[in-house]
C-alpha cells in the first residue's frame, strides 16, 4: 500500500504559503481542488446548463463519501445545513411527553447544543444540565448516572470545542443503548479529523458541519441517524424530499395520505445547498484518498510535539498529550479567564498577540490560547509556533 502524500496534499492550500495554519476548530479553509469544485457548479448556473439530475446526484455522492468516513450505510446520512439542523432536527423528532427528560452538560459544550434543549424543556420536557468536570472535560460517569427510565435523549460533543477534550462516546453510548436512550453527538469538531466508526462507538444520531475538518463549506452538513431509530422518529418539518414516492418529480404532489422516506432523507427540507455539497464531495473524497485512521495518526503525533513544546516552555496544557481523552485541540492557560476572542490573562493576552504578528492563525476561546492541527499541518510548523511562543515570553 503507498503512503498517504501529506506533502502533496497539504500543497494543495493557499493559505499554507504564507502562514500557519492551526485554527481548524473554528473554521476550514480551501483546497484548491475544493474551490474547481465549487467553481464548476458556479460556471453551470452561470452558462445556464445547471442541471438538477446532476446536482442532486452530487448531494448523494457527498452522502455517500460521508458515510464511508463515518463507517455507515448512506442511507442513514441526510444532507443538512450544519450542527444546529441536524441537533434540532432530532430533539424534535424522537417521541417525549411531559415528565420525560434529555440529559445535556452545559459549560463545556457549545452553545448550539445547549439552547434546543431549553426550547424542548419548554414543553414540559425536563432538562437535566450535568456538571462538567473541573478541568472541563465532559463527565460521562455522571451524565450516565442522570439517566432514568424517563430519559429520551443523551446529547454532548465527540470534543469539546474547548479545552478539546475527547468525549468516551462508545461508553456513553453503550450506557444508552442499554436503555433504549438516544445519543445525539455534535460531531464538528472531530468529523474528518478523528476516526470514527458510529455503529461500534453506539451513537444513535451524528450532526456535523462541513466547516470545519470535512474542509467544506458553511451552510452544509450531515446528519447521520441509525437504522434500529429511524422509523421512530417524525420531523417536526417537511417538504418533498423528505416524502417517499414512486416519482422522483419534486414538484409532483403524490396525495395527502403521505409517506416518510423509509431513510434519513426524511430529515431533509427544500433545495440543498448544491455549493456546499460540490465543496463536500471533493474535500470528502480527498480525505477517505488520505484514510481516517492515517489521518487521526499525524494529527495526534503532530498534538502530542506541540504538547511537549508547550510543557517545556512552562505553558500546561489542558489536554492530555496521550490516552483516551487526546484530540487534535490544545489548549493553554486557566480555564474561563476571559471569554470568545479574548483572555483577562496578560500572558496569554501577549502570546496571542505575538501568533497574530507572525501570522500563526489560531483562536482564544474560554480565555484559552487555542491551536488545532489538521491532516495539512507539518512539524515545521509545530517548531514555528513555539518558536514565537518562546519569543512573546522571553
Amino acid at each position: 500500500m503507498s503512503q498517504p502524500d501529506f506533502d502533496f496534499f497539504r500543497s494543495g492550500f493557499p493559505a499554507l504559503k504564507e502562514k500557519v495554519y492551526l485554527s481548524i476548530c473554528d473554521k476550514m479553509i480551501l483546497h484548491d481542488a475544493v474551490r474547481e469544485n465549487i467553481d464548476v457548479f458556479l460556471d453551470k448556473l452561470a452558462m445556464a446548463s445547471a442541471n438538477r439530475v446532476d446536482h442532486e446526484e452530487k448531494v448523494c455522492s457527498a452522502r455517500a463519501r460521508f458515510a464511508r468516513l463515518m463507517g455507515v450505510d448512506a442511507a442513514t446520512v441526510a444532507a443538512v445545513k450544519n450542527v444546529s439542523d441536524g441537533i434540532n432536527s432530532v430533539a424534535w423528532a424522537v417521541p417525549m411527553a411531559e415528565g420525560d427528560n434529555v440529559v445535556v452538560t452545559a459549560e463545556a459544550e457549545h452553545p448550539n447544543n445547549v439552547y434546543p434543549w431549553l426550547r424542548v424543556g419548554k414543553r414540559g420536557v425536563e432538562v437535566r444540565i450535568v456538571p462538567a468536570k473541573p478541568t472541563g472535560e465532559i463527565d460521562v460517569t455522571a451524565m450516565i448516572a442522570a439517566i432514568d427510565k424517563r430519559t429520551r435523549i443523551v446529547s454532548c460533543a465527540s470534543v469539546t470545542f474547548a479545552p478539546g477534550h475527547r468525549t468516551d462516546i462508545a461508553r456513553l453510548g453503550e450506557a444508552c443503548r442499554k436503555r433504549d436512550v438516544f445519543l445525539l453527538v455534535d460531531g464538528v469538531q472531530s468529523a474528518g479529523i478523528l476516526a470514527h466508526e458510529l455503529v461500534d462507538e453506539n451513537i444513535d444520531g451524528f450532526a456535523t458541519s462541513t466547516s470545519k475538518g470535512l474542509l467544506g463549506l458553511y451552510g452544509f452538513g450531515f446528519l447521520y441517524v441509525s437504522s434500529r431509530w429511524i422509523e421512530r422518529l417524525e420531523p417536526a418539518y417537511l417538504s418533498r424530499p423528505a416524502v417517499s414516492m414512486d416519482t422522483e418529480d419534486h414538484s409532483s404532489m403524490g396525495g395527502f395520505d403521505y409517506v416518510l422516506q423509509p431513510d434519513s432523507r426524511r430529515f431533509e427540507l427544500g433545495s440543498y445547498n448544491l455549493a456546499g455539497a460540490y465543496a463536500a464531495d471533493k474535500s470528502l473524497e480527498l480525505l477517505l484518498g488520505l484514510g481516517k485512521k492515517v489521518i487521526e495518526k499525524r494529527v495526534l503525533e503532530l498534538a502530542a510535539l506541540l504538547h511537549d513544546g508547550l510543557s517545556s516552555l512552562d505553558l500546561s496544557p489542558a489536554v492530555p498529550r496521550q490516552g483516551a481523552r487526546q484530540s487534535h485541540i490544545i489548549t493553554v492557560g486557566a480555564l474561563d479567564a476571559g471569554g470568545h476572542g479574548f483572555s483577562t490573562d496578560p500572558h496569554i493576552t501577549q502570546i496571542s498577540a505575538r501568533l497574530a504578528e507572525d501570522d500563526v492563525i489560531h483562536t482564544v476561546r474560554r480565555g484559552q490560547l487555542r491551536f488545532a492541527v489538521h491532516a495539512y499541518n507539518n512539524v515545521s510548523d509545530i517548531e514555528q509556533v513555539l518558536s514565537c511562543v518562546k519569543t512573546a515570553i522571553a
